[in-house]
């Protein structure tokens, strides 16, 4: 776990800085800074869009007397995606955009359900209640 928070915390910043300068070098600097900021504000816009629907459909869950367990994962992805969008750079960018697609989110929802049901499994972890 620790190698992969150090390999994050590097090497997705040298590849941002590489990527903005390389792209720099090609469409100039002002092009790139004013892209960085667009893609920014308007995955913002999205994100606050999305995170405003995600909140509807939990209180519609609630309301119906149901888990809204779907819709939270939802919520968080949103966040992360928000939280990443906030980063400068194109990779982060384009993560922050893909994760703010309904599509693509709800494979990244597959994925986080079968990793949490594996770390399950292998944790043998004890879902009771103790009185």
């Amino acid at each position: 776990m620790f190698l992969k928070l150090f390999l994050a915390f590097t090497l997705i910043p040298f590849l941002e800085i590489y990527l903005l300068i390389k792209i720099g070098s090609h469409i100039g600097a002002l092009n790139t800074v004013i892209i960085v900021i667009l893609t920014g504000f308007l995955g913002a816009l999205l994100a606050r869009y999305q995170g405003l629907q995600t909140v509807l459909r939990v209180r519609e869950s609630l309301h119906r007397g149901e888990i809204p367990a779907s819709e939270m994962l939802d919520a968080l992805l949103i966040l992360l995606a928000g939280i990443v969008l906030l980063t400068p750079g194109f990779l982060t960018d384009i993560v922050g955009l893909i994760l703010l697609i309904p599509r693509a989110r709800s494979l990244f929802k597959i994925r986080i359900r079968r990793k949490f049901a594996q770390w399950i499994d292998q944790n043998r972890v004890n879902i009771s209640f103790y009185h």
